[in-house]
């Protein structure tokens, strides 16, 4: 009797063993493979492209002085008058001109300590503003400001607020072909990589995508666009 017991355990402990074993090799093999599935690569690919701009800002502003306020709002009256009439000549409509409110310096009321006083006691600053999408007419408009000084008109353009700026509005419509373009990019760096390492490029492990920058192409150009985006992609690599 005890003969069949002891056999009996024999045999089911050889079984427990082979078992044991079994799932050793399972589990070792999965963590083989397991850290061959985390073997990845970081690659980045970039793309950019140039555009013209679509919409133009353009702040024409001048100064004016005078001893007298009604004769001050005068002649900022015409001058505004002349600007439009101006732009309006040149191919622009009434619709893409706006006028800002002007300013008045008073120039008596910062004198301190008895100074002399200055010849004109109000100074004002105005501008005439133009938002179209009509670049290229605008751009050519600008070379012609020269009449407006031929007619008296004292325009001020070295102040941050009168600068041009140039906007690019079309980003919508590029977004997919330029995300497809660095995500190319970035595999094909990825790849190399692999070739490179002996091993096999595998799938997307995780992709982010950079944010877009829009910015001049350079100095002499503000109405010509550089949009760029750089993606962000990692992937499996294998034996």
């Amino acid at each position: 009797m005890n003969g069949k017991i002891n056999s009996g355990a024999l045999i089911l402990g050889i079984f427990i063993m082979l078992g044991l074993g079994i799932l050793g090799w399972q589990l070792a093999t999965a963590a083989i493979k397991y850290k061959s599935f985390e073997r990845t690569v970081n690659v980045k690919g970039l793309s950019e492209r140039e555009y013209p701009a679509d919409i133009v800002i353009w702040p024409i502003q001048f100064s004016m002085a005078d001893n007298s306020i009604p004769a001050l709002y005068a002649g900022l009256e015409k001058n505004v008058d002349m600007i439009r009439s101006f732009l309006i000549s040149n191919g622009l409509e009434e619709s893409e001109i706006s006028v800002s409110v002007p300013t008045i310096n008073d120039a008596y009321a910062n004198l301190y300590g008895g100074g002399d006083r200055p010849e004109f006691r109000y100074a004002s600053r105005q501008a005439v503003t133009v938002y179209s999408s009509k670049v290229d007419k605008v751009r050519e408009i600008m070379t012609k400001t020269a009449d407006l000084g031929k007619e008296g008109l004292v325009l001020t353009g070295n102040n941050y607020d009168s600068q041009i700026e140039y906007i690019f509005t079309r980003l919508n419509e590029v977004k997919p072909q330029m995300i497809e373009e660095a995500t190319k990019a970035a595999r094909e760096v990825a790849q190399k990589f692999a070739e490179d390492s002996g091993s096999r490029l595998g799938k997307i492990k995780n992709a982010s995508q950079g944010q877009f920058s829009i910015s001049a192409r350079d100095n002499n150009n503000p109405h010509i666009k550089s949009v760029r985006v750089v993606s962000t992609v990692e992937y499996y690599l294998s034996d």
